[in-house]
């Protein structure tokens, strides 16, 4: 299959933007290019081991525009650059997705098998452990085609992750 424009101008920027991204103590979740009439849209999604305040997402941006500015890996384009948290919505793709949702109800839809929805209450490198219903179930991440948080409205609690 061979890649599109997009797909490699998308995977330039990645390349240009993961180390400066990296030496702020962030990890580069997404990087998304889109059309938007006669400029672009170049959204840059960042997180970090207990979640990103205003002032990450504004030094992200001060770096990944310097960067970005630095090289020829936009061309002549114009684009609005924005950098973002990774979103509650974005499916749980990596261990440290796991680990940062701990506490979390997530749906899984694995390779084969049955829907799980649990909490996560453990996360390791390799599987995570819910408690599904009262019963702990592991789940190994290369078994899982999808995990998504849920979003709980009237959840209360004071553990990590718990939303009031």
């Amino acid at each position: 299959m061979q890649q599109s424009r997009g797909d490699e101008t998308t995977q330039r920027i990645r390349a240009v933007v993961t180390d400066p991204v990296a030496a702020l103590g962030l990890d580069l979740e997404a990087v998304e290019l889109s059309a938007a009439g006669k400029r672009s849209v170049l959204r840059v999604a960042i997180d970090k081991d207990g979640g990103i305040t205003m002032d990450d997402v504004a030094d992200a941006t001060r770096e990944v525009s310097r960067v970005l500015d630095e090289s020829d890996v936009m061309g002549e384009r114009a684009y609005t650059l924005e950098v973002t948290s990774r979103g509650v919505d974005r499916p749980l793709t990596e261990p440290r997705h796991w680990r940062r949702n701990r506490d979390r109800l997530v749906a899984v839809t694995p390779h084969e098998g049955e829907k799980l929805t649990g909490r996560i209450t453990e996360a390791g490198e390799s599987s995570a452990t819910l408690d599904v219903d009262g019963t702990s179930r592991e789940v190994a991440y290369d078994q899982v085609a999808r995990a998504v948080v849920q979003v709980e409205f009237n959840r209360t609690s004071t553990s990590p992750g718990g939303d009031a």
